[in-house]
């Protein structure tokens, strides 16, 4: 079992407020980059965190964000998924709450606009009338928009733009020239003379609205931590000086011996010392067949005893435990920027300032050619509705918020998604290397065939054999005792033994010298082969590798013992067939051994006798004529090849989320995993194009409307109000599209 290591510090986590838009992002990062220590930056619009490595100050940091226009504070220690959602939902009754306040004043100043009930401006009385609607409207402005005009002030401040600049240009104006049109209606245009108060007041309702359809829609797509999360119990139940104590999980320590019960979670990660259960690893794995546990086995964290009660010794406590270890991969996945990603945030950092551009150039055209009677009204109009419309929301939201549903959705399936980067790269595999053993075979050999000779019998043979390898760690020893110990077969005493490598083993069995070897063994102790190759060849074309038993200078039996492919091996590579992805094998094993396993899981490229240096080598190759190449391999062994692929799968066994070498960790230890994660980002790909075109269409068509160049075909202008709406709503579309990830049905 491979330790958990940290080669760096961890990464550091910082929740940041007050950001809204794509615009946002650009001058969150800049600050933290210029801030010394800090080797990257990467900040998610998607869960509004920030996620920094190398080793800075936290205070230095915080002021650093605090100097964008923004709050931060860090995110550390236990974490409790209930706080957060409470803390989620306050700010979701927050959002609105406000937006109910500024509608309150909105729906009774539209349909009085409507139907023509309220007094014109420049009427006696009505003066009266709108200032008290103008100070209405300034008390909801900065109640329930408050936010905005609080956040385009910092932008100001660090000569940036944000959505928060376009809102409060647009309502700020809207109130602002309302205002003064009460006091001097009557030096005013007929067609200048109109007051937009409920224009101001709905953008900000709108836009209320959305941001908390958005905030409850984004808060599905982190539902996946939050689970993980829950996953660890808060207390332990430990045995200190033969007493059974609770305590906090917090208190636990290594070593500690602790007891758990049967419909109990693990609390630590550990090793059985007593007991026996079947433990529901599902969580970690994503396979629902709980997994039988007895001593020496391990057991993991977050994990559900289903059976028995057992005794197990802490091994991993904290933040090294598997699932906290897998709670910081999944985050780090999904805070990391593919580059599509990379490259929206730019654009959309440039495009607030282009927005403000095109509004005023909007404006001086509709005062320059527009209709000599309303030349005002529509300049102003028009104006405010490219600034409320074209918000950069959903282009900043569409790449981040796909890829996190995406991360979250493969952890629940036992896929460890490393770098948003492999979730983009592996839908466009075009080849994929499989190691194997340990990969495509169970990596663990087993007993497949026994021939008794001189009257010897199969039971004999494996009893005696068995005896001998009981001494030895070879993985074909573990195979026979494993077998005897299947068959009840109980061990004789072994003496003077001795390994002999790259040969096998000897020793005394009852007064007689028993040898366990290959043919080399056979040869240097002057033993005739020939009469056995027939036999050799049958089983190396069964896959298996014999060895012989020799007592006495007898041979008495032939032992065989294959590595079988996993069940499932071949109905995967099926499905990475139909994904239209080439399939090899490359292994150090023997050429015929490899073809056999080959045929049996459907393989046709086979590369054998390669050494672990050799398989990077095999990968470049391929990268040479233009594939796309992924690697499935152990991650330690296959280190260099991994590294080297487009895509690195590590096989783990459940604990092996640390290898460094591997992009993706298939917790399950099965290639099953592959066709799904490699089907799951190409539905990514396909979400985050949709989220694109659907963003950069909705901008694109959306700006030149407000503009007004519909105008002159059928006199159509589009209202600020449903501007406002309309923005809003193009980001909750964005993230409701993403969500459909999490329930995409997977080859």
């Amino acid at each position: 079992m491979t330790q958990p290591h940290h080669a760096v510090a961890e990464p550091i986590r910082l929740s940041i407020a007050g950001m809204r838009c794509a615009g946002c992002v650009e001058p969150v990062e800049s600050s933290l980059q210029g801030v010394p220590g800090v080797i990257s930056v990467s900040v998610s619009l998607a869960d509004h965190t920030a996620l920094i490595e190398g080793t800075p100050d936290i205070e230095q940091l915080k002021d650093a964000v605090k100097n964008a226009g923004y709050e931060a504070a860090l995110m550390e220690g236990p974490e409790n998924p209930e706080v957060q959602e409470a803390f989620e939902e306050q700010k979701f009754k927050e959002l609105l709450k406000k937006a109910v306040v500024a509608l309150a004043l909105a729906v009774p100043l539209m349909l009085g606009d409507h139907l023509h009930l309220l007094p014109p401006l420049g009427e006696p009385l009505a003066a009266l009338f709108w200032m008290v609607v103008s100070v209405l409207t300034l008390c909801v402005m900065v109640y329930s928009g408050g936010h905005f005009f609080r956040g385009a002030y910092n932008s100001l401040q660090h000569r940036t733009a944000n959505m928060d600049t376009l809102i409060a240009l647009g309502t700020g104006a809207a109130w602002f020239y309302s205002s003064v049109a009460i006091v001097i209606a009557d030096a005013l245009p007929p067609e200048g003379a109109h007051a937009y108060f409920e224009a101001a007041v709905t953008i900000i309702a709108f836009i209320n609205l959305g941001g908390a359809l958005e905030m409850r829609a984004r808060g599905k797509t982190s539902s996946a931590v939050r689970e993980l999360i829950g996953l660890q119990p808060r207390m332990a139940r430990v045995v200190r000086e033969g007493l059974e104590v609770d305590i906090s999980i917090s208190d636990v320590g290594l070593d500690e011996t602790i007891l758990v019960r049967a419909g109990e979670k693990i609390p630590v990660d550990g090793r059985v010392i007593e007991g026996h259960s079947a433990i529901d690893e599902s969580m970690l794995t994503g396979e629902p067949m709980p997994i039988e546990k007895s001593m020496g086995d391990e057991v993991i964290c977050g994990t559900l005893n289903k059976t028995g009660s057992f005794l197990f010794k802490a091994t991993r406590i904290g933040r090294d435990t598997v699932l906290a270890q897998i709670i910081t991969s999944v985050r780090n996945a999904q805070a990391s920027k593919p580059q599509i990603s990379r490259l929206v945030d730019r654009i959309a950092s440039l495009f607030v300032p282009v927005v403000v551009a095109i509004s005023l150039m909007t404006f001086v055209l509709w005062w320059s050619l527009g209709p000599a009677d309303h030349r005002f009204g529509y300049s102003f109009v028009t104006a405010m509705t490219v600034l409320v419309i074209a918000c950069p929301c959903a282009l900043g939201l569409a790449t981040p918020i796909s890829v996190m549903v995406a991360v979250g959705r493969a952890a629940q399936l036992g896929i460890l998604i490393r770098k948003g980067d492999a979730l983009q790269t592996s839908g466009k595999l075009t080849a994929l290397i499989l190691d194997k053993t340990g990969t495509v075979t169970t990596g663990k050999p087993s007993l497949s065939h026994v021939e008794p000779l001189l009257g010897w019998e199969e039971k004999g043979v494996i009893q005696w054999a068995a005896s001998l390898e009981s001494r030895s760690e070879h993985p074909l020893a573990e195979a026979l005792v494993e077998g005897a110990r299947a068959s009840m077969i109980e061990l004789l005493p072994v003496s003077d033994f001795e390994t002999l490598i790259g040969r096998g083993v000897k020793g005394v069995i009852a007064g007689k010298l028993t040898l366990l070897g290959n043919e080399k063994l056979l040869r240097e102790n002057g033993l005739d082969m020939a009469v056995f190759n027939a036999a050799l060849l049958d089983q190396a074309e069964k896959g298996a590798t014999t060895v012989f038993l020799v007592v006495e200078s007898e041979v008495v039996g032939l032992i065989s013992v294959a590595d079988p492919i996993k069940p499932d091996s071949k109905e995967s590579i099926e499905k990475l067939r139909q994904l239209g992805i080439r399939i090899l094998m490359v292994t150090g094993d023997h050429p015929v051994t490899a073809n056999v396993i080959a045929q049996q899981a459907g393989i046709v490229e086979v590369r054998a006798e390669v050494a672990p240096e050799d398989k990077a080598r095999i990968v470049a190759e391929l990268q040479a004529t233009g594939e796309k190449v992924g690697m499935v391999g152990d991650g330690i062994n296959d280190a260099p090849a991994l590294a080297q692929a487009d895509v690195g799968f590590a096989i783990g066994n459940g604990t092996d989320i640390a290898i460094e070498s591997a992009d993706i960790v298939l917790m399950s230890g099965s290639i099953s995993k592959v066709p799904e994660a490699i089907s799951l980002s190409k539905a990514t790909l396909v979400n985050i194009k949709q989220n694109l075109i659907g963003a950069f269409a909705y901008n694109i068509l959306a700006i030149p409307v407000a503009a007004g160049i519909l105008y002159p075909l059928g006199g159509m202008l589009l209202n600020p109000m449903i501007a406002g709406a309309a923005m809003a709503l193009s980001s909750v579309t964005v993230v409701a599209n993403a969500n459909r990830l999490r329930f995409i049905k997977l080859l």
